[in-house]
Formats: C-alpha cells, sequence, structure tokens
C-alpha cells in the first residue's frame, strides 16, 4: 500500500497538504521546509518544481518559482536534495509541475529518479489524459508514483468519473476556475463538493485553490476528505521570520 492510501486510510477527515516550492526562500530551504510542515502537522506535502511559465499558479507562487529559479534551483539540483529525503521525512511528499522541464529531463529518467527519492507521486495539470493512458501513466506505474488528476466546477460528470478512475491517491478538486491565490470564497462553492461527494468516487477528494485560513480549511473540509493551501504558507514564508517558527505560526492557525 502507497503512502498515500496509508495516509486515506487512517485519517478520512481534514487531511491537510500544504504546497511548497522546491528552493524557496532559499535554494537549500527544501529539506528545512518538507521538515518543518511535517512537525508542524501537515499530513501530505505537495512540493513545486518551479518553472518560468507555471499556468496554473497566481503571482505569489510565480514569484516564489521566479526566486527558486534565480537561486539555482532545477529538477537535478532538487532530487540531489530529495536523495535524503526520507531519512527525516515520513509523510507523503508528492511534485507538483509541467511537463516541458520533465521532459526535458526525459520522463522516464524523472519517474526513476522521483522513485529513487523516496516521492509518492506527482501532479501534472497540463497532463492530457489520452497522453497519460497511452503513454505516460504506465512508465509512472512501473516506478510505484500515484498520479492525481484536477477537476473543476466545470468538468462534466463523465469526466470526473473518467480522472476518478484513472488517478490514484486522490483526486485534487480546484475550487474555481482560476489560478491559485484567488479569494474567492469555498462557501459560494459547496454544491459543487457536495456533488463530488455523492458521486461515490474511489479516490478520496482534496480541495484546493482559495484555502487560506482554518474557516477556509474547515468550509473545504465539509464535504471533502481535506484541503490544499499554497499560496497563504508562501506567503508566511516571505515574511522574514526563520522557517521553523513561520511554519509552526501559520499551521496552528489552521489547525488550533
Amino acid at each position: 500500500m502507497s503512502r498515500i492510501s496509508e495516509l486515506f486510510k487512517k485519517k478520512s477527515k481534514k487531511v491537510l497538504n500544504v504546497y511548497c516550492t522546491a528552493g524557496f526562500p532559499r535554494l537549500d530551504s527544501t529539506l528545512e521546509v518538507l521538515k518543518a510542515l511535517e512537525d508542524n502537522g501537515a499530513d501530505l506535502i505537495e512540493l513545486g518544481m518551479p518553472y518560468s511559465d507555471p499556468l496554473a499558479d497566481g503571482p505569489v507562487i510565480q514569484a516564489s518559482s521566479t526566486k527558486a529559479l534565480e537561486n539555482g534551483m532545477t529538477i537535478s539540483t532538487l532530487f540531489g536534495q530529495l536523495k535524503v529525503m526520507r531519512t527525516s521525512i515520513s509523510v507523503p511528499v508528492l511534485l507538483m509541475g509541467y511537463m516541458n522541464p520533465v521532459l526535458q529531463y526525459g520522463f522516464e529518467k524523472f519517474c526513476e529518479s522521483a522513485a529513487e527519492a523516496g516521492v509518492d507521486g506527482l501532479i501534472l495539470p497540463d497532463l492530457p489524459i489520452y497522453e497519460f493512458e497511452t503513454e505516460y501513466g504506465p512508465v509512472m506505474k512501473k516506478y510505484g508514483l500515484d498520479f492525481i488528476f484536477l477537476v473543476t466546477p466545470e468538468t462534466s460528470e463523465e469526466r470526473v468519473r473518467k480522472v476518478d478512475s484513472l488517478s490514484s491517491g486522490f483526486l485534487y478538486a480546484v475550487s474555481s476556475s482560476s489560478t491559485t491565490g484567488k479569494n474567492k470564497e469555498i462557501n459560494d462553492q459547496q454544491a459543487y463538493f457536495e456533488r463530488l461527494g455523492r458521486m461515490g468516487l474511489r479516490n478520496p477528494v482534496l480541495v484546493g485553490f482559495g484555502i487560506r485560513d482554518k474557516a477556509s480549511f474547515e468550509a473545504a473540509c465539509l464535504h471533502a476528505n481535506g484541503a490544499i493551501i499554497g499560496t497563504a504558507y508562501i506567503k508566511a514564508l516571505e515574511n522574514g521570520k526563520a522557517v521553523g517558527p513561520a511554519t509552526r505560526d501559520f499551521l496552528d492557525t489552521i489547525l488550533k
């Protein structure tokens, strides 16, 4: 059983997934951030691979990617950092990014390196279903990597069921069809979350985009298994505090 499956077997509600950007705020921050998140209550970590043209990311995460690239972060550097990840990190870790740099690195080489580092799964928003089924999904399966598809309020029931059948780990329910960090009210999307909940999906559902505080986290969890926080945490890392205290103080506002 994968670490992600084990997590949802042990904890089916209020699962907290936190997004961070590899190489931010400093090139050597990656493992420090992962450790701080695990130590302060994150159940799952989504580690963003910085990219110069991140289509789904809002300005805050885009800026963190730009800073990480300026710091010198590359996929090769990231895997070098993650080689020792499992000596200190036990929660599931996903890599989130875009196909262009992954293909430049070499897709099978990427999956092999991710598996060797102890990465549990991938989120690649610009990987189409057809290419996943015909080319890339079997490679991920070969290396034991879960793959998480995204759905939006506009996704048809037929497509939701299709990506649910293909996803492993969980289904990422984007709260609105916009970029990350938008302050849209989660409560306005409860009908959408309820609809997903009634569909009897095989995968757990985590809600992302617009989760920024305790109230929005609790609202997202009403009809889903948990939620994903990204932009608000990146902002917390920008405030000048050391990574450990900044992470503790931020997650305390969500979980306590």
